[in-house]
């Protein structure tokens, strides 16, 4: 395939690199004339391990792929099918990026396809918040170049997940390619070009696109925090913080793995909130500073909080709630939070009904017995072993846990219902009625 890149920076050079190597003809596009003859002449722009014998494997290249580089963008685009945005996307000082890179990289492709009459696909790898594509690429070329995103040429989002000092590796053994696509004949385009890798190719919107590499990003920076106030605690008690985290990363099932990474409503249990209220206190103790693990409590109430003024929000005041453990297929009530959203809406005034087969008066005992009696006599008076009369009472019905018999009901209630769904019961969210409301989605 015939492909331009945008910006020979950290992931436009490897990328044009790593693409001619494959055997596609790749056009590097600049604005810096050093740039351009650096790269002409085989050598590497930055400090990167390998990138300067790959670059002596294709540039001028008879065999395989070729790659050169030019700050003539009208000839490039004309050349090419694909152009690859690579520009940079700094940060301003309040925090926001800097798309002026990007703009002008759209206005300039936007200009040579005024002649183009081929179908041309505008690939962004440069990272940008969810709607940049749309709202600044899109934009900038349709109204430069007279043409229609879809229609006449075509837009897609391709995040990277280069690291530098290993971002040849990477590139050619990614844990997945992800494809924004404006319409199926761009990621057609895109996949093909991709072919080589041997690696899950997932096509999407493009503004999902955009937003898995903030979720990986952020990701990335929140365990590096984690892990370091958690070395911080075990040095202060003397304890080998690398031998812990060793043993902590040896559990797929729960520490990483999809398990805890599903967005929904908040945690809770026996387990989670005191644990995490002893270790942060021993913390103070040793008088440590874990800005991270103290806000985790903190962002659990807001959530709940959220979920609290979603319902008030509504303006009706009957609400049914399906669920009152903090998890299907138990009884456990200890700081659930469905028990605190309940306890808080008591509270504002709502009459409220509760369902929940694993809790019942009658057969609880021990722990969660003196819990109920205790601590939320009160909501165990509003439980009711019916479902249907829980349904039929409110106006609002919140889905607490996953309980299979709570896909049924959701599927069998009228449009008359609002439904505030806390665990996402159903994956797919079309055909479901227009008073459904979700959490996080």
């Amino acid at each position: 395939m015939r492909i331009s890149v945008f910006g020979l920076g950290y992931v436009g050079c490897v990328s044009a690199a790593c693409l001619a190597k494959q055997g596609h003809y790749v056009v590097g596009v600049d604005i810096s004339h050093n740039k351009v003859d650096i790269i002409n002449a085989a050598k590497s722009p930055i400090i990167e391990k390998g990138l300067d014998q790959l670059l002596k494997e294709v540039v001028g290249s008879k065999t395989g792929g070729s790659l050169y580089a030019t700050a003539d963008v009208q000839t490039a685009v004309m050349d090419t099918e694909i152009s690859l945005i690579c520009v940079g996307t700094p940060s301003n000082e309040n925090g926001s990026l800097r798309l002026d890179y990007v703009k002008r990289c759209a206005a300039d492709i936007g200009n040579s396809l005024k002649s183009k009459t081929d179908y041309h696909v505008v690939v962004a790898r440069s990272t940008m918040l969810p709607g940049s594509v749309e709202d600044v690429i899109v934009k900038e070329i349709e109204a430069v170049s007279g043409k229609k995103a879809a229609l006449d040429f075509g837009v897609a989002m391709n995040p990277e997940f280069l690291r530098e000092s290993t971002s040849i590796e990477d590139f050619y053994n990614p844990p997945v390619t992800v494809i924004g696509q404006i319409d199926e004949r761009t990621g057609d385009l895109l996949e093909k070009m991709y072919a080589f890798l041997d690696a899950p190719i997932v096509r999407t919107d493009i503004k999902t696109a955009e937003m898995v590499k903030y979720a990986n990003n952020t990701y990335h920076a929140l365990k590096v925090s984690f892990a370091n106030e958690i070395g911080v605690i075990c040095k202060a008690m003397g304890i080998d913080s690398h031998q812990v985290m060793n043993i902590f990363c040896m559990d797929t099932k729960l520490n990483l793995s999809p398990y805890y990474l599903k967005p929904g409503f908040a945690f809770g249990g026996s387990c989670l909130p005191k644990d995490l209220r002893a270790i942060t206190y021993k913390a103070k103790n040793l008088d440590i500073e874990a800005p991270v693990l103290n806000s985790i409590m903190k962002t659990n109430m807001i959530h709940i909080n959220r979920v609290i003024n979603q319902i008030v929000k509504t303006g009706l005041k009957k609400v049914g709630i399906l669920g009152l453990s903090f998890k299907a297929g138990t009884d456990d009530l200890r700081e659930s939070p469905i028990v605190i959203l309940t306890e808080a809406l008591i509270g504002k005034g709502f009459d409220i009904k509760i369902y929940d087969k694993n809790v019942s008066l009658a057969s609880l005992f021990g722990a969660n017995k003196e819990y109920i009696e205790k601590e939320i006599p009160h909501i165990s008076s509003l439980m009711t072993d019916n479902l249907e009369s829980v349904v039929s009472h409110a106006d609002v019905v919140v889905i607490g846990n996953k309980a299979e018999e709570f896909v049924n009901a959701l599927s069998i209630m009228g449009n008359d219902k609002k439904i505030v769904d806390l665990v996402r019961l159903q994956k797919n969210l079309d055909g479901l009625p227009d008073q459904y409301d979700g959490v996080c989605w």
